[in-house]
């Protein structure tokens, strides 16, 4: 649960793309310890957000900062120095390394910048912990598509993030694999660690988040606990339409 120390801030955040806007004037705060979820129907802006938060894409206008330290104008990799990582919609995995050297990537370049045996030791332990210990050495096209995306998550795990971005983890899995891709990103809550999570599964959002920021159009519509922001009759009209 939250600390009540406000670790990331975003201020007013806009992003166009041409005439097309993408994400407009968002504002909403992330706490320490806390798992924010952001939530809404297909084309409302939810990947546009994590981009602009990850330094992938950069804002328009408005302000993204952690700890008072501003993210808006900066590149990816010096956002993620800073302390941020993510996994993506569709997996991105180093395809010309083996299972551990994506991992011990994630250490050498992210925020902890782990070398040598320390990001060796490091990479082992928390494949172990993922259940892709037995997987260590081999090429990562061998792996199953849930398999990569632990593999995803390990590597954003090695840089010792202070905000980690899930942007739709869950997704493609089938429901057992579901049951424990939602029972990792739990341990992972239980762990402190602050997250922010993408997802259209609403269990997950339910069982997962302490709050959630509502999308529709690129526009905030509602923010609150996970019970709150669902019985929204804007929030539901948004997924479902209009009568």
């Amino acid at each position: 649960m939250s600390t009540g120390r406000t670790l990331l801030q975003v201020n007013g955040a806009t992003k166009r793309f041409g005439g097309l806007v993408a994400v407009s004037g968002m504002t909403f705060d992330v706490k320490e310890h806390e798992v924010m979820g952001i939530i809404g129907p297909n084309g409302s802006g939810k990947t546009t957000m994590m981009n602009l938060i990850s330094g992938e894409l950069r804002v328009t206008s408005g302000s993204i900062a952690m700890q008072g330290r501003q993210l808006s104008q900066l590149p990816a990799h010096k956002v993620s120095r800073l302390g941020v990582a993510r996994t993506f919609q569709l997996v991105r995995i180093l395809p010309g390394l083996s299972v551990i050297e994506n991992v011990i990537a994630g250490g050498a370049f992210g925020h902890s910048r782990r070398w040598g045996d320390d990001a060796l030791h490091f990479a082992q332990t928390l494949l172990d912990r993922l259940g892709l210990a037995d997987h260590m050495y081999q090429p990562v096209g061998a792996l199953t598509y849930i398999d990569q995306k632990r593999l995803e998550l390990a590597r954003a795990l090695a840089s010792e993030p202070q905000v980690l971005l899930l942007d739709e983890w869950l997704a493609g899995l089938n429901p057992t694999e579901l049951q424990i891709g939602i029972d990792l990103i739990s341990d992972l809550r239980k762990e402190g660690r602050t997250i922010i999570l993408v997802e259209h599964v609403m269990d997950a959002i339910r069982s997962l988040c302490d709050r959630c920021v509502v999308m529709n159009s690129g526009k905030k519509i509602a923010e609150g606990k996970p019970s709150e922001v669902l019985s929204d009759p804007e929030v539901i009209r948004a997924y479902l339409g209009d009568e």
